[in-house]
């Protein structure tokens, strides 16, 4: 199974709960993104790794002609309720369906760094993006920013060992590391912007299965089982709960804003 294909699977195991739990926490960096590229009317966007489409739903209320791009036909059929007229395909970030020069602006939210090939992935965005115009990377912040890092080490203490070598979730995080990863791909990295991004739910339920909803935590789920795997992000949504009944981790994130 193709690296495309088995994400597409593990974030389709539970789309709706992806899409009406986990997606809209996200969206302070989809509108920070949108904002820095200057998405207006008529603006050409592309998402590539669009998910279930909610920020091509925030694009296309500036007035934005959208495209997504996604592994996963489950979240893509969520993504299609939402934009029915939109051109919304499934497809590998490495080998992008669409001509030279189709874009007047890229987005990719959290997706390039799940690609067998990040940099074929960007050199794919540098493509399809018409030349000159503006790309935004968006990345986890430093880990030390990140309380969802006790999420993603309760799920990762479930997964096998990673390969040597690989960087895990804050791969990307490091000083310099995705400015780098863009470069290599022949785009220019102009200026990056932290984006504080609280994952809140309202109550501690909502916040395990939102939880378990991401592609690694359906991936130890398949590993390890439901009950595994629920009982791990339980512990630590209650050590996150507050007095009011809510469940919050502040996260950081990275808008890097390229020029193609």
């Amino acid at each position: 199974m193709g690296t495309a294909e088995a994400q597409g699977r593990l974030w389709g195991a539970a789309a709706r709960d992806w899409a009406d739990l986990a997606e809209p926490v996200q969206a302070p960096f989809f509108e920070a993104a949108l904002d820095a590229l200057g998405i207006e009317s008529g603006t050409r966007l592309l998402d590539a790794g669009c998910g279930a489409g909610l920020a091509l739903v925030l694009a296309a209320r500036r007035g934005a002609a959208v495209t997504g791009l996604d592994a996963s036909a489950g979240l893509l059929a969520i993504a299609r309720e939402r934009l029915p007229e939109a051109d919304l395909r499934e497809g590998d970030l490495e080998a992008l369906p669409f001509e030279d020069d189709s874009f007047d602006a890229v987005t990719a939210f959290n997706s390039v760094q799940y690609a067998g090939n990040p940099t074929a992935a960007l050199r794919e965005i540098k493509r399809v993006a018409r030349s000159g115009r503006l790309v935004a990377i968006t990345t986890w912040g430093r880990p030390e920013q990140c309380e969802m890092r006790a999420v993603l080490a309760a799920i990762g203490s479930l997964l096998p060992p990673p390969p040597p070598g690989a960087g895990g979730a804050f791969a990307l995080a490091a000083p310099g590391a995705l400015e780098a990863l863009v470069e290599s791909a022949g785009l220019t990295a102009e200026r990056a912007i932290d984006v504080p991004t609280p994952y809140t739910h309202h109550d501690f339920e909502t916040a395990v299965r939102s939880h378990l909803s991401s592609g690694p935590a359906r991936r130890a789920i398949d590993t390890a089982g439901l009950e595994a795997a629920r009982e791990v992000v339980a512990a630590v949504c209650a050590e996150a709960l507050q007095p009011d009944g809510t469940v919050t981790f502040a996260n950081m994130f990275k808008v890097l804003i390229a020029r193609a």
